[in-house]
């Protein structure tokens, strides 16, 4: 079985092909990409209505794109997936549109996909890939939870954040150090020059004793420092103040996992979401779960971010454990605001 997977949640157009032959492990043959970084740079976060415009153009040459590069056509692909939710709901109705107009021009069934739980089983795909039961960390944009996964589709939150995320502390301290978008990757490039020790920034909830997050208040500390050091900081103290925010939520991600493992009795972490791209996460959960013999995934650096592969896996993987039942259907629907453990 061949799925075509189609991830248009936000700023990043994805297809990608996936091959799932019975019990054995889906197999990505080709995924392509397309960011609008560049679209969105000039007002400093993503525009709703450019984002979805974007998705437009991009989609029908990225899936050419994969096909090619697959060595596949249209009439091999068994079954379209597309991003359901969450996101933004312009956005995601053009890959529900594209996906399911397809299947239905091909008269192949198609699957709307949960975001989250793409991100979640995106480390299958991995040289390196999970085996259930795990606890997972997902941090992707506005999302931070900790999960106890017992299966597909088996998901019991075990905490997530009460404000910001983690991807959206990194992204407005990087803003307020004058950093251009998207702001994560350029605070983690500006801390490797920086004295993580340098400010004492607070940790958020990091002895509450409960798995909840908190990073608002980790922003308004780097607010404070910012004003502190007036108008023109060097280029050292912007370093530092970078290094020492890193260092704050990557402490406080690793605490909480950390607690999570002994809460569960579980032996294995699974990392997914753009964050856990960052070097110095990857890093600091290696030696956490070293030190208590712990299994730690993540997936593929390409497949951090948002992207079609792990639509296209979640789906085939959904209909193997026999979660899902694809549809033939002209009519769908889009789901911006979709809880993880609803989706059963």
């Amino acid at each position: 079985m061949q799925v075509l997977g189609i991830e248009s949640s936000c700023d990043e157009s994805g297809v990608a092909l996936v091959q799932w032959q019975g019990g054995a492990a889906p197999r990505l043959l080709a995924h392509a990409l397309f960011s609008q970084i560049d679209l969105h740079q000039a007002y400093g976060g993503v525009v709703p209505e450019l984002a979805s415009r974007d998705h437009i153009r991009r989609l029908l040459p990225l899936m050419r794109q994969v096909l090619a590069e697959a060595g596949s056509r249209l009439a091999d692909v068994d079954l379209v997936a597309y991003t359901r939710g969450p996101g933004l709901a312009g956005a995601l109705l053009i890959g529900a549109g594209v996906g399911c107009a397809l299947a239905a021009a091909l008269g192949k069934p198609v699957l709307g996909v949960h975001h989250l739980e793409g991100h979640l089983l995106s480390p299958f795909l991995s040289d390196d890939p999970p085996q259930f039961p795990f606890v997972a960390l997902l941090v992707s944009g506005g999302h931070t939870q900790l999960m106890q996964v017992q299966g597909v589709g088996d998901y019991v939150l075990l905490g997530e954040t009460i404000d910001d995320a983690a991807g959206e502390a990194f992204d407005k301290s990087a803003k307020l150090l004058g950093l251009a978008y998207p702001g994560g990757p350029a605070l983690a490039r500006l801390a490797i020059a920086g004295d993580a020790a340098a400010f004492a920034l607070p940790r958020p909830l990091l002895h509450s004793g409960d798995l909840d997050f908190s990073f608002a208040g980790l922003k308004t500390a780097v607010l404070t420092q910012v004003r502190k050091l007036g108008a023109t900081p060097t280029l050292q103290q912007r370093a530092d103040l970078a290094a020492s925010t890193q260092a704050a939520i990557v402490e406080v991600l690793v605490n909480k996992s950390m607690r999570a493992l002994r809460d569960t009795g579980l032996t294995r972490l699974v990392v997914a979401g753009g964050v856990g791209a960052n070097a110095q996460l990857r890093l600091s959960l290696n030696a956490a779960c070293a030190k208590v013999r712990a299994r730690v995934h993540y997936p593929e650096l390409p497949l951090c971010s948002d992207n079609g592969a792990m639509i296209a896996l979640a789906a085939a993987m959904r209909v193997q454990a026999g979660r899902t039942r694809p549809e033939r259907s002209l009519t769908f629907d889009v789901k911006p605001r979709w809880a993880l453990g609803a989706i059963g």
